[in-house]
């Protein structure tokens, strides 16, 4: 997509967070504190990107992550900005920037996938089917 068809699918926040490497506010975005089953989605192309199993309240304000779905999908690049040196975390199709990976998360990868809420789109288990992410409902099979 060009960046003015972006500009016209994509919220400014979203826009400002995929495109332009910003990050929103911590508390204040749609996923910090949601724990409903399902995936979470690139905003941008729809590629799955990381399922509530393996979502975990780190307390930063920020959905966070011990995995993604899959990791071919996901691009890690080496971040210097704001005088600090950590790794960002990109989605390999559209290339969106999603958040940071640092090591201070939970067992078994010690990994926190810290990741803006605008970056991502939540598909609920009982919509997977439906959205054609079909392929991904066998990990909520055994759900009550």
């Amino acid at each position: 997509m060009s960046k003015e068809e972006l500009k016209k699918k994509l919220t400014p926040i979203q826009y400002e967070v995929t495109q332009n490497n910003g990050t929103e506010r911590p508390f204040h975005n749609e996923y910090w504190d949601f724990f409903e089953d399902g995936i979470y989605v690139d905003i941008v192309s729809g590629e799955p990107l990381f399922s509530s199993k393996d979502k975990f309240d780190s307390s930063c304000g920020w959905p966070s992550f011990t995995k993604p779905l899959k990791e071919e999908q996901i691009v890690e690049k080496q971040d210097f900005s704001h005088f600090m040196v950590r790794t960002e975390v990109r989605s390999k199709e559209a290339d969106s920037h999603l958040g940071h990976v640092f090591e201070d998360g939970p067992p078994p990868t010690g990994l926190r996938y810290c990741i803006n809420s605008a970056a991502i789109r939540f598909i609920p288990k009982q919509d997977l089917e439906k959205e054609g992410y079909g392929q991904f409902g066998s990990l909520f099979l055994n759900d009550k």
